[in-house]
Formats: structure tokens, C-alpha cells, sequence
């Protein structure tokens, strides 16, 4: 297993008071580091990519405009570059290269059969668009390395993104594409940016799929509709490479979201795509960052356990937060760090198979993607 990481990976960094602050990953490798996760695995650096690789996804104009952007400070609203959400900053097209150069080294790693699994927590910006930024996000890294690794050969890659937020950047660039399974569980679109997601949107020959959640879901409803529509297609898909990624976001604390998941929660659902990654795609397995705006509490925490799960060590949850760590959140937040790695639940949900109530609002959102997708891929959609 290999983590890939460069400290440079921080300079990814909108400025002071941004949700997306840099320092979240900044103390998940400082808390992984303390609980002597990193030392059962191999750090790899990155370079940043090229503008040719950039562009198998990306237009090129829009790369120059990045690029000016980045030297200028001027907004470029015909690329969505100026906005709130996506405010320009020096070394913009530098920093957001290298964070997709480091999901690019993860794919290299997986694909030559250098580490069955390889991850970058700095990673997952999935809603950059082929010609805009959008959603804090310069570069798509999980689509620059989906398209590197069909470039390679690969015939079927699967994408399971279980950020609160739909990925439609990644969806967008392979709607058309039956090569390429994409499975995103978010909140609804109806409650939530960037308002696609449904389950309608079913792509090429059942291609896309969309699990649009009710706000307020937790662990039990959020586990239960995983397991209900993401096992049956990844066997059926039968994918050579499997990619996640994994905004945390969905957590109860998360600011900018309406989900309840708790990091036990959340570490469950990284042990079944651990599981769903030996069973369907041969081991091989890339898994990225994502969203997540609780950066104490929340973000160092459940990647923490992502980088265990990773590793094929998990963490047991009742394991105490260092006090080298404690004092390093102190000092880089001014807030007081959380005592344990979890946060006291144990996750457990029923199976759509033991029965579907039509009037439990997460049992509808379940069954209208089922109904949608299931029969395109040669299941039946009935529990």
C-alpha cells in the first residue's frame, strides 16, 4: 500500500476563512504520522501533471486561463475562476497540478502493480468541470486519472464517491462512456449543491448512478442505501480498477451539509469499499480525499482510518488521539482536539432484502435507483 504525499500539497489553499482549508490535511497526516499508520506504509512524492495529461480531461484554453489566472489574480468568470467559491490565488495552476499529479501517481502505483492500493487524502476535487472550476475545485484529479488509466489499456474503471456532495464533475466527463461506472451517494439535490444527482441521470447503458439521500440520513439509512445498490453493480460491473473517493462532509458536524454520519459511520463505509475492492476489481484500488469542512474534529480523524483501512491495519476506534497531536491542533487552530478516534457508535443497518417501507423517505430514495439503473445492468430491482 501506498500513501502518496508532498507538503506542497498544502499551497492548494483559498485564503483565510475558506472552508477548504488546507490545514485539515495538514493534521491528517500529522495524526496518521502520531499513530504510527504511516509506518506500515510506503510514502511516495509526486510531481505535478503535465498540461497533456491535464488535458484528457480538461480543455486546454481553460489550463491557460487557469495558468493566467494564477499569475494575475484576475478573475475569469467564463471559467468560473473569481468566485466565492473558487477565489484565484498565486500558484493556483501549480498547486491544484500537483494535487492531481499525486492521484496520478496513485493510478501509476495500482495499474503497474506496484502496491494493490495507493491513496491521496489531498485528492478528490471532484466537481471541476472540462472547461470551468466549480465546488472549490481547479482540476477533477479522479477524472485525470480515470481517463490516464484508460489511456493505459484499462476497459472498465468503477468510481464510487461518497462525499455529501454529488459528483458531477466526474459524472459529467464520462457520462457517455460505458467504460466507465460511476456511482455518487449524496444528499439530495433538491437541499444541496450543486443540485444534480438524481436518479434519473443514468448515463450510458446505466453508466451513471445516483443515490440522492434525504437530509438528516445517518449511519443506519446511509449504510443500509450503500449496501443496497453499491455491492450488486461493482459485481455485476466487474471493474479492473476501482476508484472512491471520500469527502467526509457527510459527517453531523460538517457546516456546509445536512447528512449525520458519524466517523464510525464513515469508517464502516471505507471497510466495505476495502472488501468491495478485493471482491470485484482484484485488489486494485485508488482512493482520494474529498470534501469536509469540520477540520478538527472530523476531517483528520475519519481519513485517519481511511489510511488504516487502506493499509489493511484498521484502527480500533476506541484508540486515544495523541497528546503530540492534541497540542499540534491546539497550536494550528486554537481549538481543542477530540479525545478518541471515535465518536462512540456502532454502526449497523438493515438490508433493503429484509423489506422496503415505501414510507421511510431513504427506502424511497433506494428503490428510485434501483428502479432506474438495475434493470439497464441485468439486475432486478426488487429486494
Amino acid at each position: 500500500m501506498r500513501v502518496i504525499w508532498d507538503d506542497a500539497l498544502v499551497s492548494y489553499d483559498f485564503g483565510p476563512g475558506h472552508p477548504l482549508a488546507p490545514v485539515r490535511v495538514e493534521l491528517t497526516m500529522a495524526l496518521a504520522r502520531d499513530l504510527g499508520v504511516l509506518g506500515g506504509v510506503e510514502l511516495a512524492g509526486c510531481a505535478p501533471a503535465t498540461d497533456d495529461e491535464l488535458a484528457l480531461v480538461h480543455k486546454r484554453d481553460y489550463i491557460e486561463a487557469v495558468k493566467t489566472a494564477s499569475r494575475t489574480g484576475r478573475p475569469d468568470l467564463r471559467h468560473g475562476l473569481g468566485t466565492e467559491d473558487n477565489p484565484t490565488f498565486t500558484g493556483m495552476h501549480a498547486a491544484a497540478a500537483l494535487v492531481t499529479g499525486a492521484t496520478l501517481e496513485a493510478a501509476r502505483t495500482v495499474w503497474r502493480g506496484e502496491a494493490e492500493h495507493a491513496v491521496n487524502v489531498a485528492g478528490g476535487l471532484h466537481h471541476a468541470m472540462t472547461a470551468a472550476a466549480s465546488g472549490f475545485c481547479v482540476y477533477n484529479d479522479p477524472a485525470v486519472a480515470i481517463a490516464w488509466l484508460l489511456a493505459q489499456g484499462a476497459s472498465r474503471v468503477a468510481y464510487v464517491d461518497i462525499d455529501v456532495h454529488h459528483g458531477d464533475g466526474v459524472q459529467a466527463m464520462f457520462y457517455d462512456d460505458p467504460r466507465v461506472l460511476t456511482i455518487s451517494l449524496h444528499e439530495s439535490p433538491r437541499t444541496l449543491f450543486p443540485g444534480t444527482g438524481l436518479p434519473q441521470e443514468t448515463g450510458a447503458e446505466g453508466s451513471a448512478v445516483n443515490v440522492a439521500l434525504p437530509a438528516g440520513c445517518g449511519d443506519a439509512g446511509w449504510l443500509r442505501a450503500f449496501h443496497a445498490v453499491v455491492p450488486p453493480l461493482l459485481r455485476e460491473f466487474a471493474p479492473e480498477v476501482l476508484v472512491t473517493q471520500q469527502g467526509c462532509d457527510s459527517h453531523a458536524l460538517d457546516p456546509l451539509a445536512n447528512l449525520m454520519l458519524s466517523v464510525d459511520g464513515q469508517r464502516t463505509a471505507y471497510a466495505a469499499l476495502h472488501r468491495l475492492a478485493h471482491e470485484t476489481a482484484g485488489g486494485r484500488w485508488i482512493a482520494v480525499g474529498g470534501g469536509g469542512y469540520e477540520l478538527v474534529r472530523v476531517v483528520p480523524r475519519t481519513w485517519t482510518h481511511l489510511i488504516a483501512e487502506v493499509a489493511g491495519a484498521p484502527l480500533d476506534p476506541r484508540t486515544g488521539t495523541p497528546q503530540s497531536w492534541r497540542t499540534l491542533v491546539a497550536e494550528r487552530t486554537g481549538e481543542t482536539a477530540p479525545l478518541t478516534m471515535t465518536d462512540g457508535r456502532d454502526p449497523s443497518w438493515r438490508e433493503i432484502s429484509e423489506g422496503y417501507d415505501p414510507a421511510d423517505a431513504i427506502d424511497r430514495a433506494i428503490m428510485a435507483t434501483r428502479n432506474a439503473v438495475f434493470p439497464l445492468h441485468g439486475l432486478d430491482p426488487l429486494p
